[in-house]
Order: structure tokens, then C-alpha cells, then sequence
């Protein structure tokens, strides 16, 4: 031990001697970059830290084989690890008396890095930023900061670029108050001038204050994550129930078909394309809120990641000038919860086809619609509320146009099947079971299901606007087929200077602003209809909350003289 020791300072007087110069790199370890912990010498001639070399020796012990990372020459078996104690006394030689020739480059500053604001030349990496003096120090400058009483209350925070902005531009002045009048950091000078009676707080008293209210918001945050993340996996058993009821359906409906005559078997083609049309609609439906919530909560976690980075900031004045524009918490565009639809999926689909395997092919014709309702009806998620804007009931704008084969001979049909105009002339539409006989009425040709909404422009003394089935009477009997005098149809009388609605001969007097337009809704399933006085507002009319056991078709009736027009707007 004595020889060791001899031999160490020995050679550190010869080296003092002819000026030899050593540097933090010479003694460094080249797997951890730091200055040699408990220094080891391989076989090779290399150095390591004790711990370093030897976690690299044990990751290479399954193979057999060790190593070294630097020259990579190979021993066998694994080299004895022993501590150099002359390398060793020389690095605590290096640490007490820092004899480097020169940094190495990477504590000089570059481009991206904060520089000292002490250093001639080329200047060093800053490891602090005072907020007292506004200068930022690499560690030799720094250490008065440490040594001096006076300089160790100072505010050391992690190096910074704006230092300067916490100096006001007016006065030159470190900026250490708050003004929450104009919520903006202000300095002494400014708070007894155009600041003065205004609300004003230390930026410290604020900073704690903010603070508090970003732990709320990352809180409430984590909170939305949570629930999004719930709601995502029950989506996704939703998609997983509506595939496996979809399946079922399909392949119920499939085997009773194959029972039936030929027309009964490409009904089962269409229910077969129905309830995949109305699957592939609700899974995406499903689909499309589930990719929602999921950006809300790659957003929300952005969202925290800068609030927590936010919260992370020493700078009282950096906080208080970025907080106004992170804090901001956008609100859900969700519930808090998903709601589904307690229903049994595509099943009714299986059971209107069980009911209508037995009957005769003309009855299968009357059913129809029946089957291809419970289709569209499958609606898994709850309905949203009635829209409050015209832009939000256009998102549910359904194009209807009239059919020709229920037009009564004294409406002629004009702007592609869109307008009906009553006239004195009998048109020479051809004999067909659906056409009106006793009433000046006409059916659009596409059935309602679902949530719609259409136009009817109006010009004349008056307009019968309706949503009927489709087995209303063509007859003469005027209570059998006109629009409200019965239990299948539902009529918004509008005359130029009054509303009337009729139910089943049942008439409501309306109150309302004269339009020359009218809105309709229809949300099928939830059994809601209503009217809309459309201008450069809408104003509702009258809503009726019922029960639709068939698919729905609009109706128009142009009545009192002739030259009466309602049109069925393309709505965007």
C-alpha cells in the first residue's frame, strides 16, 4: 500500500512538473460519460466505472463470451474485476483541484443553449438563471451564488432565454407584481402609475394561487380521461353485440326465406342488405363516437402533459404569461357517460320475418315495410335531443320528392317530382291504386324512418302540410282520406293568416310568426313530429309526442283555388 501510494504522488509531481494537463474526458467512463466511479482496468488496457463494466459483463454472461466496449476484444473466461487504485487517487485529484486544460465541448454553449452571462470568449454552458440579478451562470460563476450569504436568497431557477422579459419595457424594472385588473405582470413603478387602483397582487401571491386553480383543471382532466377510456371499451362491446345480432339476424332470416317461393326469397336478399346496410350504419356510428372520444383523450392528455409542464415552471412571470392561454379547458362535446339503447338489437328483425313465413304472397306485400322498419329501427346509442338550430336540423335533411302514382288528376307535378301546383285541368296520370281520389293530395315516394327533416315552400291562400301511412284511404270518403281526419295521419294546416293542426278530426289553433316556409321533423323511433315556421329564425309550431307503428310518407294538399304551389326543398 505504501508503494501504491509513493507511486501516486510520484507520478502526479512528475506530471505537475512538466506541465501536463489533464481534462474531465481522459478520466471518464465511455459507458455512463461520467468521471470514473471506483475505476477498473480490463485485460485490454481500458477503463470503466467498477458498477458499469460490470452490468455490461453480466449481460454478456448467457453468452459465454465478454467483451470490451470500447476495443471489443474477447476473454475467457470473465475477467476479475479489481479497483485501480493510482487511476482512482488520480480522478479525486482531478475532482478536488479541476486541473483541465480545457472544457470539453459539450459544456462550451451552442446555438440552443443558454449561455453565461460571466464568461469572455466563448462563453459555457449556463446551469442556472438567477431572478434576482436576471443573469444566467455556468457552475464556475455560479458559485458565489452558493458561497455568498447575501447571494444565496436569490431565486435559482433551471437556464432561461427570456430573462429579459421579466424586466418591464417602460421603466426597467424587475417586473414582481401581478395586476389583475389587466392580468398582466407589471413592475413597481408601473403599479404607482397607469396601474395605480388597480387590483394588485405579488406575481409570488398569484403564481400560488394559479397554481392551485391548474392542479383543479389537471385534476378534472384525468377525471374526463377516465371516463372517456370506460367509454371506449363499452363502445367496443357495443360494436362486438351489434356484429353478433347482426349475424344472428342475418342467418335467422336466411333459413326461414329459403321456405318461401321465389318472391319470398329475394325479400330474404333484401332484409339480408337491410339489416347489413343498418349494421355497417351502426357500427360506424359506434365507430365514429368511440375515434372521437379517443382524440379527446390523446387531447386531454396533451392537454395535461402542458399543464404539467406548465406547473413545473420556477418563473413566476414565465407561469403567469403562458397560464391565460393553457388553462383554457375546451368543454366535452360528449355526455359523461355513453348511453345505449335498451333494446335487443337486430331480434325484432328475426321475429316480424318468424310472423310473416306463414302467410300468403299477398299478405307478404302488406308486411313489408313492417320487416324492413324493425331494420331501420335498430338504434343503439340513445337519440340526441331535438336540434335547436337550423344547422342542426339540416344535419338530419332528407331529400323527398312526390310520387306521381298517388297525385290526384288536379296536381301537376313539375321541378323533378319537387313541386305540386293545383290546377283546374284534370292531368292524364294513368289508373294506379295509390292515387287520391277525393282529396287533392299527393305522397312523397320515399318512406320516413329514423330522424328526418324537409322544407315545404308555400305560395297561394293555403297548404296542408302531413305525415301519413301509407294504407290511408285513396277513396272518396273525405274523413277516410283526408290529411288529419283520421287516426293515420298527422296535418299542419297553413292558411295567410293563421296554423291549425289536425289529428284524427281533432284541431289545434297555433300561434306562430307567418312564414312561407315550413320545417318538418320526424324522429321515428322516439315517435317525435314537429313544425317549424322557418325565416331567419325558426320558431316551433307544434311538436307531437306519439307512438309510429309504421313507416311514414310526407304529404302535400294545396287547397282553396287553383294556382296554390308547395314545393319540397333541397335543403343544405
Amino acid at each position: 500500500m505504501e508503494e501504491k501510494r509513493t507511486q501516486s504522488l510520484t507520478l502526479r509531481g512528475e506530471m505537475a512538473q512538466k506541465g501536463v494537463q489533464l481534462d474531465e474526458e481522459t478520466f471518464s467512463c465511455s459507458i455512463c460519460l461520467d468521471l470514473l466511479k471506483g475505476p477498473v482496468t480490463i485485460p485490454c488496457g481500458h477503463s470503466y466505472c467498477m458498477n458499469c463494466i460490470k452490468t455490461h459483463f453480466d449481460e454478456e454472461d448467457r453468452k459465454g463470451i465478454h467483451s470490451c466496449p470500447q476495443c471489443r476484444k474477447t476473454f475467457i473466461p470473465r475477467p476479475v474485476l479489481e479497483k485501480n487504485t493510482i487511476l482512482a487517487a488520480l480522478v479525486e485529484q482531478l475532482k478536488k483541484t479541476g486541473l483541465q486544460a480545457a472544457p470539453a465541448d459539450h459544456c462550451f454553449a451552442g446555438p440552443e443553449d443558454v449561455a453565461c452571462d460571466v464568461c469572455t470568449g466563448r462563453k459555457w454552458k449556463a446551469v442556472k438563471s438567477c431572478l434576482f440579478c436576471l443573469a444566467s451562470y455556468c457552475e464556475k460563476h455560479l458559485q458565489p451564488h452558493y458561497d455568498s450569504p447575501s447571494l444565496k436568497k436569490h431565486k435559482l431557477v433551471a437556464p432561461s432565454k427570456k430573462l429579459q422579459e421579466n424586466i418591464c419595457s417602460r421603466h426597467d424594472e424587475v417586473m414582481k407584481i401581478f395586476c389583475r385588473t389587466d392580468q398582466q405582470s407589471i413592475c413597481f413603478v408601473c403599479s404607482m402609475d397607469e396601474h395605480k387602483g388597480h387590483e394588485t397582487v405579488p406575481a409570488a401571491a398569484e403564481r400560488t394561487e394559479k397554481q392551485k386553480e391548474l392542479e383543479v383543471r389537471r385534476l378534472n382532466i384525468q377525471q374526463r380521461i377516465q371516463e372517456r377510456e370506460k367509454d371506449v371499451k363499452l363502445l367496443q362491446r357495443e360494436v362486438e353485440a351489434i356484429n353478433g345480432s347482426a349475424d344472428k339476424a342475418v342467418e335467422d332470416s336466411e333459413k326461414m326465406f329459403t321456405e318461401l317461393i321465389r318472391l319470398l326469397q329475394k325479400r330474404s336478399s333484401d332484409v339480408k342488405q337491410q339489416v347489413r346496410s343498418q349494421q355497417e350504419t351502426e357500427v360506424s356510428r359506434v365507430k365514429e363516437l368511440q375515434e372521437k372520444l379517443e382524440q379527446e383523450i390523446a387531447e386531454l392528455k396533451r392537454k395535461d402533459g402542458e399543464l404539467e409542464q406548465l406547473s413545473h415552471t420556477e418563473d413566476n412571470n414565465q407561469f403567469l404569461h403562458n397560464y391565460p392561454s393553457l388553462s383554457a379547458l375546451s368543454e366535452s362535446t360528449h355526455s359523461s357517460s355513453i348511453n345505449i339503447r335498451p333494446l335487443r338489437y337486430f331480434e325484432d328483425v328475426t321475429a316480424a320475418v318468424s310472423e310473416t313465413r306463414d302467410k300468403l304472397q299477398d299478405i307478404l306485400r302488406e308486411e313489408w315495410t313492417n320487416i324492413s322498419l324493425t331494420v331501420t329501427e335498430v338504434d343503439v346509442l340513445l337519440s340526441p335531443p331535438e336540434p335547436k338550430t337550423r344547422a342542426g336540423f339540416l344535419k338530419y335533411s332528407h331529400e323527398i320528392t312526390l310520387d306521381p302514382n298517388t297525385a290526384h288528376r288536379r296536381l301537376l307535378l313539375s321541378e323533378e317530382n319537387r313541386k305540386v301546383t293545383k290546377n283546374n285541368q284534370q292531368q292524364s296520370y294513368s289508373d294506379h291504386p295509390d292515387r287520391f281520389i277525393g282529396c287533392f293530395q299527393v305522397l312523397s315516394r320515399e318512406s320516413l324512418t329514423g330522424r328526418c327533416y324537409w322544407e315545404v315552400e308555400w305560395r297561394g291562400r293555403g297548404i296542408c302540410v302531413a305525415v301519413t301511412y301509407k294504407n290511408i284511404s285513396r277513396k272518396k270518403d273525405f274523413n277516410e282520406c283526408f290529411f288529419g281526419y283520421n287516426d293515420k295521419s298527422w296535418a299542419l294546416r297553413c292558411d295567410t293568416n293563421s296554423y291549425k293542426f289536425w289529428h284524427n278530426k281533432v284541431q289545434t289553433h297555433l300561434s306562430g310568426p307567418r312564414s312561407s316556409r315550413v320545417g318538418v321533423y320526424l324522429d321515428h323511433r322516439a315517435g317525435i313530429l314537429s313544425f317549424y315556421s322557418v325565416s331567419e329564425t325558426m320558431t316551433l309550431l307544434h311538436r307531437v309526442q306519439t307512438t309510429f307503428t309504421q313507416p311514414l310518407y310526407a304529404g302535400l294538399f294545396p287547397y282553396y283555388s287553383d294556382g296554390v304551389t308547395a314545393e319540397l326543398i333541397k335543403v343544405k
